[in-house]
């Protein structure tokens, strides 16, 4: 009967994609493209996998770590250095004759290139630090993301990362479709990796670190090899946005993304890939879209000028406050979307209702 219920949901959640791309081509079609409902699906997608990517972490291996915002550079910036054409490379290196870098890599080959990269010095990275515990590994990965950020906009490096500044002039995409497209298979390829014996062991590890290895789990191969998957959906999502914003700069990475990017989990559900998804796209339409209008002076309604430039951050705290309070596990918790379950809630119900009727 689970099997049937599995098969059922992978059948009616592959038909919900199906239809969701439909919806996403026909809004593309008769929409104007510079809507902000396009920026808030677009960087929604982009938020969704590295928060999915930091919960592999946090959420279901047990590693308080805070170095996606670095990850994300190293992804970002490696797409954006291998993709630029050599005609534009002068102009956007002007300051350094160029660059050193004289060729230009496939779109698809340095998007995954820029997720290696990451997943490179997360390997680097993870030798020494992932012995640390809870508190001791969130500063040290925050202390690596703040480090790389300052070498990247070191002058020596220039002729590779521009210094400080902009890259500029690599290929991007407009269409909604794309983005949706690359979180969907990368989110889904995570969602495998949780359900398979690496995933169960991570759970175990994150449950009691003594039991898993007395049950024959090394620890550090498998702490490696999380930090290591996650890093790399970490550097993808870095090559998306750069392709989002059309530029990129190291000064964009500071720790208040990673800290967004774990605000998102937490909001969500720590162990949950659907509220971490659910949790993105909420969490940039409200700051970015919903609560914009607060920004807006001329709107007040009373003597005294409550609305001003900069009152939207103020009301998006305090929503996230309430939220954080009464939802401490999150929208989700720890549970997924299922088909099933909800067959079965509304089937109780029907159950409760017949009940009533009767009394």
């Amino acid at each position: 009967m689970e099997n049937k219920n599995k098969k059922r949901d992978l059948i009616i959640g592959f038909g919900l994609l199906a239809l969701l791309f439909v919806v996403l081509i026909i809004l593309e079609h008769t929409i104007r493209p510079t809507s902000i409902i396009f920026t808030v699906l677009k960087k929604g997608a982009i938020y969704a996998l590295v928060a999915v990517s930091m919960n592999l972490l946090n959420g279901f291996t047990g590693l308080f770590s805070l170095g996606q915002a670095g990850f994300m550079l190293l992804g970002a910036y490696t797409y954006a250095i291998f993709t630029i054409p050599v005609a534009a490379r002068a102009q956007v290196y002007q300051y350094y004759d160029g660059g050193a870098i004289q060729f230009t890599l496939p779109v698809v080959v340095a998007l995954i290139l820029a997720g290696l990269v990451a997943a490179l010095f997360a390997f680097l990275i993870g030798l020494p630090v992932l012995h640390l515990k809870s508190d001791y590994l969130a500063i040290a990965t925050l202390g690596f993301a703040e480090i790389i950020r300052a070498i990247f906009q070191w002058d020596r490096l220039g002729v590779i990362t521009n210094g400080s500044n902009l890259l500029r002039k690599y290929p991007v995409f407009k269409s909604t479709s794309f983005y949706f497209a690359i979180s969907g298979i990368c989110i889904a390829i995570i969602v495998l990796l949780i359900n398979s014996t690496y995933g169960r062991a991570f759970k175990a590890i994150r449950d009691d670190e003594v039991a898993a290895e007395a049950m024959g789990i090394n620890l550090a191969h498998h702490k490696r090899i999380a930090f290591t998957i996650s890093s790399f959906f970490a550097g993808i999502s870095g090559a998306l946005l750069a392709m989002f914003q059309t530029t990129i700069q190291a000064s964009q990475f500071k720790s208040a993304m990673t800290y967004e990017i774990l605000l998102i989990v937490v909001i969500g559900g720590i162990g949950s890939v659907t509220g971490s998804c659910l949790s993105s796209f909420l969490f940039i339409a409200c700051s970015e879209w919903w609560l914009r209008f607060l920004d807006n002076a001329n709107l007040n309604f009373t003597s005294v000028q409550i609305l001003r430039p900069g009152f939207r951050k103020v009301v998006f705290s305090i929503v996230i406050m309430c939220i954080v309070l009464f939802y401490q596990k999150g929208i989700m918790g720890e549970k997924e979307f299922s088909i099933s379950r909800i067959i079965k809630f509304f089937k109780n119900l029907g159950k409760k209702r017949a009940k009533l009727e009767k009394i």
